[in-house]
């Protein structure tokens, strides 16, 4: 019961942990960030087994460790509160050719990057982007500009 108390707590560190990097910090990992994650998984293995290297506290603690995988993504599933909570909200980054400063912010991104993403969707300017949307698995998503877009309606309220 130990092992699955403890693989419960790491489950739940190691989950804030990676929110807390953020969604663009995992989409674009160095190969040192890369090797440190895998680090993490090998010291989390130590806290949660602790001394116990048979193959029942393994099979405990990766047990432990998808049952609240699964519980996440179910939860994710059948509630939009839940799914809000665990995945995170699209971001907009770019709204109508403007460059959301606050939202770049939030989400520590810099205009660098965005232009970075531009650059690889084959777009110039931020002027040619209607929206940009920072997506919760750290994409961006860009809608580029119609060429009537100047005298077209617009929906300020955002995207759908």
């Amino acid at each position: 019961m130990d092992i699955v108390l403890r693989a419960t707590l790491m489950f739940f560190i190691l989950y804030v942990l990676l929110r807390v990097l953020g969604k663009r910090e995992l989409s674009q990992m160095t190969p040192f960030e890369l090797v440190t994650l895998i680090v993490l998984g090998d010291l989390i293995q130590q806290g949660v087994t602790h001394n116990d290297f048979s193959l029942t506290g393994a099979v405990l603690a990766i047990t432990t460790f998808a049952f609240w995988g699964l519980a996440m993504s179910w939860g994710s599933y059948v509630s939009p509160r839940l799914e809000k909570l665990f995945e995170g909200e699209p971001r907009v980054i770019i709204r109508h050719g403007e460059l959301l400063r606050d939202n770049l912010r939030r989400d520590r991104l810099t205009r660098a990057e965005v232009e970075s993403e531009m650059r690889l969707a084959g777009i110039a300017r931020i002027a040619e982007v209607d929206w940009a949307i920072l997506e919760t698995n750290g994409k961006i998503s860009f809608i580029g500009r119609s060429a009537g877009d100047d005298s077209a309606q617009r929906d300020d309220d955002g995207p759908v």
